[in-house]
């Protein structure tokens, strides 16, 4: 019988939760992918691809795939340096460093971009890749140290207690015991920080070098004239990317942390 009223409970909220998961996928996603391909009741294949690959659209694509691989790549690097020192050592501080790391999650990313940008004004310092960079890695780097340290916690220390007895360095410790036990946490919050960087368009209007567009601001800087088949077709590009890339890492986590079992 209670097996029964929680199931009574759990359904309308699960089937709320499922009918506007599907109203998100149609309205939010499909229409623009259809609206793209679907002219005058026939497939514009061609015009698809022509609107994807023009001159300015390339030199987007450029500055957000360069942008997102580098912010993935250091998010990679210090997110697992911090949350390696966040989880296995102790110092004075530590609980204000955690929250510090959280911070950046919950300010308004017009402020952060905002706060950067008079930081950059203060340094007489002009907007640059690296500025891009740094900001991204900002907003980005405290998912990659929570989702790494969820990881990093559920992995006993006696592994690699047993690897340092065994004669193993703390270097070959580390890349032989316990890189591989975090691979699904590193895959996961490298997917997340090239993802958060692909799409950000808020805070990287701020932060773009002058005379320069990635991919979202481009879109967002057409869209003040017209939705235009072009914006159509950046913009079905952008759900490929933005939604497919999150389930294959998704699904690739599962899987290799079902095979570590």
């Amino acid at each position: 019988m209670a097996s029964l009223s929680l199931n009574r409970r759990v359904l309308p909220g699960f089937s709320l939760t499922l009918g506007y998961t599907v109203f998100y996928l149609s309205v939010l996603v499909l229409l623009p992918i259809a609206a793209c391909f679907i002219k005058a009741g026939t497939l514009s294949f061609h015009d698809f691809w022509h609107a994807v690959w023009t001159e300015r659209a390339r030199a987007a694509y450029l500055l957000t795939f360069g942008a997102a691989a580098a912010a993935a790549v250091v998010n990679l690097i210090l997110g697992l340096l911090l949350a390696w020192v966040l989880v296995r050592y102790e110092f004075p501080g530590k609980e204000f460093v955690n929250t510090l790391m959280v911070a950046p999650v919950l300010i308004p990313e017009t402020v952060l971009a905002v706060g950067l940008l008079l930081f950059i004004r203060w340094l007489h310092a002009p907007r640059t890749f690296i500025v891009l960079l740094m900001g991204h890695v900002m907003l980005s780097l405290p998912y990659v140290v929570l989702v790494v340290q969820a990881r990093l916690l559920s992995i006993k220390r006696v592994y690699e207690e047993a690897a340092l007895s065994l004669g193993a360095n703390r270097i070959q410790t580390f890349f032989e015991i316990t890189f591989p036990l975090l691979m699904p946490a590193v895959l996961a919050g490298i997917l997340l920080a090239f993802t958060i960087s692909f799409d950000n368009v808020t805070a990287t209007l701020f932060w773009r070098p002058p005379g320069v567009e990635t991919l979202p601001t481009q879109i967002y800087a057409m869209l003040r004239n017209s939705i235009s088949p072009e914006i159509n077709a950046l913009g079905t590009f952008m759900i490929v990317i933005t939604v497919g890339l999150p389930l294959i890492g998704g699904g690739l986590a599962r899987y290799m942390a079902r095979n570590q079992r």
